[in-house]
């Protein structure tokens, strides 16, 4: 289990938001004619930094933090994608073949980032289309950048009312659940478009072992939880534990030290992990250098 670092981008600035809270239309929101009409992307803000990309990129090089994502949070086309890319691009120029990126990436595109410096393309909406994994599409990102050089970002959130009942939760242990809740195991369907659109694809051990022969390494955000520092999901830790034969990094609700120490736990040690906004770099209250003695 490792940290893996993040800079998310928004607007053309480092930040980080509360995941479910991205808009990029005004259908309904409460916007304003204005912002609808001019196509403005809004989120909920945790923190804004003050320093470019570029910034932190050298910051963990200098501490050879390997692994981590750049993400742009603007679609391509929206008047604010240029400043948001012009950001990304400053990042993996300060540090070529340390960082990995996604936001809007597509087999058309995807050369181009890894040209600019990235190790590898984090890819989710374009693989997903009508609610369903495009077999062809996975395909031709593959025959794009190479298996070696793709990430696929298997996000997910809760679906509602749904699950299943608790096989083995835990390989590490080899133990049956024996709370209540933990009988039931709760259903996370993958989630595309910001996090807006729910597929029909739910996150399982066969799922991912299933994947794992298109892509290098998985990265999911819990979308429910991101942003919020109040909390992980430590039943997907365990659905992702179970099916991970590749590099894998969750994201979503870290918020102490102990969060932490519950992701090695649940997940046996197998999954990698990173920290937005309770992380002191992005004015949270967790230490860094105590994030990476955990």
């Amino acid at each position: 289990m490792r940290f893996r670092p993040c800079i998310d981008i928004h607007n053309g600035k480092v930040k980080q938001i509360v995941g479910g809270s991205l808009r990029d239309t005004g259908a309904a929101d409460g916007r304003t004619e204005a912002a609808r009409a001019g196509g403005m992307s809004t989120a909920e803000e945790n923190f804004v930094s003050d320093r470019d990309a570029s910034w932190y990129a050298a910051f963990y090089k200098e501490r050879n933090l390997t692994g981590g994502h750049v993400i742009l949070l603007n679609p391509a086309g929206s008047p604010e994608y240029e400043a948001t890319r012009k950001q990304a691009e400053s990042a993996l120029s300060a540090w070529p073949g340390g960082l990995q990126i996604g936001g809007g990436i597509t087999a058309e595109n995807a050369p181009v980032f890894l040209e600019a410096g990235a190790s590898h393309v984090i890819v989710t909406s374009y693989v997903f289309r009508e609610g369903r994994i495009d077999r062809d599409r996975l395909d031709k990102l593959v025959c794009a950048v190479g298996k070696e050089h793709l990430v696929l970002d298997l996000s997910c959130r809760r679906r509602r009312g749904s699950g299943r009942e608790a096989e083995p939760l835990n390989r590490c242990t080899d133990t049956i659940a024996e709370t209540s809740e933990e009988k039931q195991i709760p259903e996370y369907r993958i989630v595309t478009d910001r996090w807006q659109t729910f597929t029909e694809e739910a996150v399982t051990a066969e799922l991912l072992r299933e994947l794992s022969a298109s892509c290098n390494e998985f990265l999911i955000h819990a979308a429910d939880v991101e942003g919020k520092a109040a909390g992980i999901e430590e039943p997907l830790i365990r659905i992702l534990a179970d099916g991970a034969e590749i590099p894998t990094t969750y994201a979503g609700g870290i918020g102490s030290l102990e969060d932490i120490r519950k992701i090695r736990d649940a997940g046996c040690g197998k999954l990698d992990f990173t920290v937005g906004s309770a992380l002191d770099l992005f004015g949270g209250r967790l230490r860094l250098e105590d994030v990476l003695q955990v």
